[in-house]
């Protein structure tokens, strides 16, 4: 197993890292998830390279890019959608 911690954007609160850990925790070979808001952080463990790109993707896709990509009006959008989702789902 290998581990990294991406540092992403929009990360707001509690609300985010329970749609971020819920959403990434159904990923395949992705153990010891944490979600870092104080440090806009995601650490995990991971078997290969596939594996590390898909947590990125998926993280794109809630709207939680990685510090050096593009980070739109849409992907904000995202964000504040999956932010809510996460706060109603605690």
């Amino acid at each position: 197993m290998n581990h990294t911690s991406i540092e992403i954007q929009n990360l707001k609160c509690g609300g985010c890292a329970h749609t971020i850990k819920t959403k990434l925790s159904t990923l395949k070979h992705i153990t010891n998830l944490e979600v870092n808001v104080e440090e806009n952080k995601v650490s995990f463990d991971y078997l290969d390279d596939a594996d590390a790109n898909a947590v990125k993707e998926n993280l794109n896709d809630l709207g939680y890019p990685a510090v050096a990509d593009t980070n739109s009006l849409s992907t904000k959008a995202k964000s504040f959608v999956s932010c809510a989702i996460g706060k109603l789902s605690q």
